[in-house]
């Protein structure tokens, strides 16, 4: 039953002008709605519901993540449009965040303004 659903994810923010001008402005997703439950963004055909709290600890670890064809030409079009990649000691490629995983697979990190951990990957 679930398999033939689409997928909502859920992030937390303190700030629905800020998440909205990262999500629409520096991510190209589109907006939905806004009202007193959560600002809604779509991102193809996933939609994203953005809550509003007033204080939280984002976790540490990925909370949404997107698998890309072209895992380079992705990061680097995030770059270009201001999004700071996080540069973990233990990834290869310095420059861009891109992280070789030992499969074969590559994923790369950056966070929202609030702090989420989002990710890119190729398989």
């Amino acid at each position: 039953m679930l398999t033939s659903g689409k997928m909502v994810g859920f992030v937390l923010t303190q700030d629905y002008d800020r998440a909205r001008a990262f999500y629409e402005g520096k991510l190209s997703f589109e907006f939905v709605s806004l009202d007193q439950f959560a600002l809604v963004m779509r991102a193809g055909g996933n939609q994203i519901r953005i809550g509003k709290v007033p204080d939280f600890t984002p976790l540490r670890s990925t909370v949404l993540g997107w698998e890309v064809v072209g895992i380079e030409a992705v990061v680097d079009w995030l770059i270009e449009r201001g999004v700071e990649m996080e540069k973990y000691a233990w990834v290869q490629d310095k420059k861009r965040g891109i992280w070789d995983a030992p499969g074969g697979a590559k994923v790369a990190w950056f966070k929202d303004p609030d702090g989420n951990v989002l990710s890119v990957s190729q398989h």
